[in-house]
């Protein structure tokens, strides 16, 4: 894959489904080989479905594995002195967590990547950032959390930072104030997770009777829904208290898992989540996998380029969506874009929110 850093530079969302058919093809039955070589048990796994040696696979023919092997294995690709830091999945208290092991260029791929995507709904100049959580998940350095790789990595686009919660997860209303005023008349990007947005900011505000205003923000959330669905709080209903206490009228979900850092989903102005150049969505029948129909629901098959230091470049997660369009939306992004619908049936609770109950 002598070309990787070429296909790393392109565009977020300049190539059509044809195009990225051709790349796909490439890159993933490469990284495939990439990790029957190196991977001994993904090396079985590929023998136990019958996957061909050094034949070319089509985006659909490529194997997935379950995503919740990473709960019960630990699968890398490089040797164990080359694993950079580990990262932990989300999940309730009590149950296994998935363990994805990084190499340092996996890791700096996942960190480019996510740049180039958000840097294309926020553009590429740093912004104030309002981390709508507390600084406390970030103190274990070598063993990540999703939570704490989210807002490690959106930090990036931070010029200067301020933390909303303090280390209780309350509501540091003097703090915020403090940071809103510093950058008065400046455009200010706020991150967070949903179901922590929504417990402990919008609501707390709402009891106290406070409001904040920050016009100019632009807020990215992710995960979480399932806490917010359980309390009948839809998407709507979450944007439209957000702007009437926050006053941040621009809010964009995304989806995306620990399993595949960097490659999030980030909902379009139009409500619509996009895949990326470096990412792929396809959608199974949960009764045997077979490939849905266009707008059919299915389980949700996520692709990448970037996974070289663990076999997770294609995998089968436990939530089910629909595939929308490709290459057609409103907002001019070239690729699939579709919706999240919930969990499947009998799927194990998970969320980005972590072991976080409000």
């Amino acid at each position: 894959m002598d070309d990787r850093k070429d296909w790393l530079a392109l565009g977020p969302y300049s190539l059509s489904q044809a195009q990225k058919r051709a790349l796909y093809r490439r890159e993933l039955t490469a990284l495939t080989a990439h990790h029957r070589e190196h991977c001994a048990e993904y090396r079985h796994f590929l023998a136990a479905v019958g996957c061909p040696k050094d034949t070319p696979l089509e985006p659909e023919e490529l194997p997935f594995l379950p995503v919740s092997v990473f709960k019960q294995r630990t699968l890398r690709s490089v040797p164990e002195q080359e694993v950079f830091k580990t990262l932990t999945s989300s999940g309730t208290t009590g149950q296994a967590v998935s363990r994805i092991c990084l190499d340092a260029e996996t890791s700096a791929d996942q960190q480019t990547v996510l740049s180039r995507i958000v840097g294309d709904f926020i553009g590429q100049q740093r912004l104030p950032l309002l981390v709508l959580d507390s600084k406390r998940v970030l103190r274990d350095r070598a063993m990540f959390s999703a939570r704490g790789a989210g807002i490690l990595g959106f930090s990036i686009f931070g010029s200067r930072s301020c933390y909303a919660l303090d280390d209780e997860m309350r509501l540091d209303l003097g703090a915020v104030r403090e940071f809103l005023q510093k950058v008065a008349g400046r455009r200010i990007l706020l991150f967070g997770f949903t179901y922590i947005i929504w417990a402990e900011v919008v609501r707390a505000l709402e009891e106290q009777g406070e409001t904040l205003a920050i016009p100019d923000g632009i807020l990215i959330h992710g995960g979480g829904w399932k806490k917010l669905a359980g309390q009948a709080v839809s998407p709507e209903e979450f944007k439209d208290r957000i702007a009437r206490r926050l006053g941040v009228r621009q809010v964009y979900d995304y989806y995306g898992m620990a399993e595949q850092t960097g490659c999030i989903y980030m909902e379009c102005p139009c409500g619509h989540l996009h895949a990326s150049v470096w990412s792929d969505v396809l959608f199974r029948r949960p009764q045997d996998h077979s490939l849905c129909a266009p707008g059919e629901p299915g389980l949700i098959q996520v692709l990448s380029l970037l996974p070289r230091s663990y076999p997770g470049h294609s995998l089968l997660t436990e939530d089910m969506g629909v595939l929308l369009g490709e290459d057609d939306c409103p907002c001019g992004r070239l690729g699939r874009y579709f919706k999240v619908i919930g969990r499947a049936p009998r799927a194990e609770t998970r969320g980005c929110s972590d072991t976080y109950e409000g």
